[in-house]
């Protein structure tokens, strides 16, 4: 057998070790041998191996001509065939655990496998078992998780042709299985010429949500691949975005059929967002079984029910599905809509697709609704004449091009986030089902059980991920309303400089001791009402209410030993800066707090999201802290938190997202001349 590997690394040497070095590796490799369950045997060959590189890389004759032979092409040991054991168990120690596994292997197969019940043969096995476990964590590493799963599979069959080592089996079993979800996630992003591995992914998926009793995981579902709930919705959200529409939609079907009430939910959204883009709407029609099913207390379907009545024609009957919805605010910003109800109607629909319906699709990129466009398609109006709607098919003909002049489109994304509490030109959308009350009502009504309230999560983050229909658009036409109307235009006017002038004049009659009193704050330090200090050496520092924390402390950390509760406090002061500057704000403790190094990273990070027009939103919150060790110049501390981040961009749309109920950091805070400071960290679970 010939091994692929040179005397250097069968010792563990470097090529420029001297001979003391050379003998000293020796005599270490000597004195350890693995102690995984050997035979005496195959130890011993492995120490007349070492002995033998060992003699010939100290003797500087030999040495040099076997460094000629290297340099002149020469690789790999050829070995007798009473040392090819010995041989493999030193490649798979010297970190060759892929070459070692596929030798062990093609080794215990016939015909030249070594007989049965020998201890070559337990030798081998044992080697195999090892080295393929250890070659799948190298391809883990690498990111290359179905290839490491491959391997297992590989080994794990392998282990029961030779019926050997059940405990060694079993554990390469387990590893396969905790390796499920990382696996269906490579075989799902990869490039979409490879088709084969993106089926394979979805038989994995599939059969995984099965095996966990649908996305809520009413069967035993944290022993099964190592997640919990919670980390499985993670992961399912991370996926959704490397699947089709239809793919999503078949896959929330079968779930469906199974007992998944959110896969029900879920494949409504799959079936609307496939029909609208490919122009067919007797998906929609089928998504309106989905939606009529959901029996979820505090879930009102009728608002997306009449956004599909509208899509299918039926005007009136989408109104009245609107006029019977349980949410009043809907109800109320619809009588309240200064234009046509038919408009009202469109504007909801399109905020409703754009925000909701139409993300988190593989192969649905829209940036914007047009439902001239639907209504103008053929099919759609051959689907609406099937249906026998004689005034929407008027529309229908029409092609809705009246709309546009009732509710521009981009003069609702322009128009967009205000209060309710506004004038009433200013009316914004509700948010249907799917608003702020419905998500109140909806954890409520899960609350109560606690099988239920293990289904309500998915769905619930999916929504806060991906959907925004939270996000309550202000109303179209309130510019053309205004323009319309001068005498309100000069109302509004004249109330405007009526409060400002007031307001100035309050300002200036204000009464002199005041401002006594504000000239006599010191300017070394300004107290803060929770009783923070900013010391600034003499100069007045103006504390943002941003910046603002709720704890007794001062910036920067100047203690020679500081307490739990402070060391706590210079994180949230780093967490805190962080977030300021990456949300594109500015931070006067970032300095402070983090290392020059650090707060260069921060600020390049912010910089590089500006230049894309980007910025990121970052609500993270302590739980725990661990302080692990602690010296006069160094300190590690193990952190616990809540941590979410947005992804936002220039028109405030959610790019992407991420949520972490429970994210485990390690922080590294040094001393240097005059203060601690975050130096480094590093996260993960």
């Amino acid at each position: 057998m010939e091994l692929p590997i040179d005397h250097f690394r069968l010792l563990g040497v470097s090529p420029s070790a001297n001979a003391e070095e050379v003998l000293r590796a020796f005599q270490l490799r000597l004195d350890r041998p693995p102690k995984q369950g050997f035979t005496y045997e195959v130890l011993a060959q492995r120490s007349e191996l070492l002995r033998l590189s060992a003699d010939l890389l100290s003797n500087p004759a030999e040495r040099q001509s076997y460094e000629l032979a290297l340099i002149e092409g020469s690789s790999g040991l050829d070995l007798s065939s009473n040392r090819e054991v010995a041989g493999l168990l030193l490649l798979w120690e010297s970190n060759a655990s892929l070459q070692a596994f596929k030798l062990a292997k093609k080794a215990l197969q016939p015909p030249q496998a070594p007989a049965l019940g020998s201890g070559r043969e337990s030798d081998l096995t044992l080697i195999a078992a090892l080295s393929c476990r250890d070659a799948s964590i190298d391809e883990q590493a690498s990111r290359r998780y179905a290839s490491g799963a491959d391997l297992l599979q590989e080994g794990i069959q392998l282990l029961q042709r030779m019926g050997k080592l059940v405990e060694e089996r079993k554990t390469l079993e387990s590893d396969l299985e905790n390796l499920l979800p990382y696996r269906i996630l490579d075989l799902l992003s990869r490039d979409k010429e490879d088709e084969k591995s993106h089926q394979e992914g979805l038989i994995f998926l599939e059969d995984f949500v099965n095996k966990r009793g649908g996305l809520e995981g009413k069967r035993n579902s944290g022993n099964i691949a190592g997640l919990n709930q919670s980390d499985f919705e993670l992961f399912f959200l991370q996926i959704r975005r490397f699947l089709t529409a239809k793919e999503q939609s078949k896959l929330y079907v079968n779930w469906y059929r199974r007992g998944s009430e959110d896969a029900g939910f879920l494949a409504a959204f799959a079936l609307i967002a496939s029909g609208f883009s490919d122009r067919k709407p007797e998906l929609l029609q089928e998504a309106r079984k989905y939606l009529r099913n959901i029996n979820i207390n505090g879930f009102d379907p009728m608002p997306l029910v009449g956004c599909l009545d509208l899509l299918l024609g039926d005007v009136k009957q989408a109104e009245s599905r609107f006029r019977s919805s349980s949410d009043e605010k809907l109800k109320d910003w619809l009588d309240n809509y200064p234009g046509e109800t038919l408009a009202a109607l469109c504007d909801y629909c399109r905020n409703w697709l754009k925000k909701d319906v139409l993300v988190g699709f593989k192969d649905i990129s829209i940036q914007a609704v047009n439902l001239d466009d639907w209504f103008a398609n053929q099919e759609v109006q051959l689907y609406v004449e099937q249906l026998e709607t004689k005034g929407a098919l008027g529309i229908a003909k029409a092609g809705f091009s009246f709309l546009s002049a009732l509710a521009p489109e981009q003069e609702i994304e322009n128009n967009s986030l205000k209060n309710l509490d506004e004038a009433p030109g200013d009316l914004q959308m509700p948010g249907g089902s799917l608003d702020d009350n419905f998500k109140e009502k909806f954890l409520k009504s899960r609350l109560q059980s606690k099988e239920v309230f293990l289904r309500s999560n998915l769905v619930k983050k999916i929504i806060s991920k991906y959907y925004s229909t939270f996000e309550l658009i202000k109303n179209s036409d309130f510019k053309s309303f205004i323009l319309k109307r001068p005498f309100y235009t000069s109302a509004l006017a004249f109330i405007g400089l009526f409060i400002l002038g007031t307001s100035l004049g309050i300002l200036i009659e204000r009464n002199p001791s005041e401002k006594n009193n504000l000239n006599n704050i010191s300017n070394s330090e300004v107290v803060k009402p929770e009783g923070i200090k900013i010391k600034d050496n003499g100069s007045t520092k103006i504390v943002n209410d941003k910046e603002r924390l709720d704890i007794n402390q001062s910036i920067p950390l100047i203690s020679s030993s500081p307490t739990d509760q402070e060391i706590k406090f210079l994180i949230e002061s780093w967490l805190k800066g962080k977030a300021d500057i990456l949300k594109g704000l500015e931070s006067e403790i970032l300095s402070d707090v983090a290392s020059p190094n650090l707060y260069n990273i921060e600020i390049a990070r912010r910089n590089k999201y500006n230049t894309l027009g980007q910025n990121i939103i970052i609500d993270a919150k302590i739980t725990s802290i661990d302080i692990v060790k602690k010296t006069d110049k160094r300190i590690e501390a193990n952190v616990e938190m809540k941590y979410e981040d947005k992804k936002i961009s220039s028109s405030g749309e959610i790019i992407e997202a991420s949520v972490y109920p429970s994210l485990k950091v390690k922080y590294i805070i040094g001393k240097n001349k005059n203060n601690w400071q975050i130096v480094d960290y590093i996260s993960g679970n």
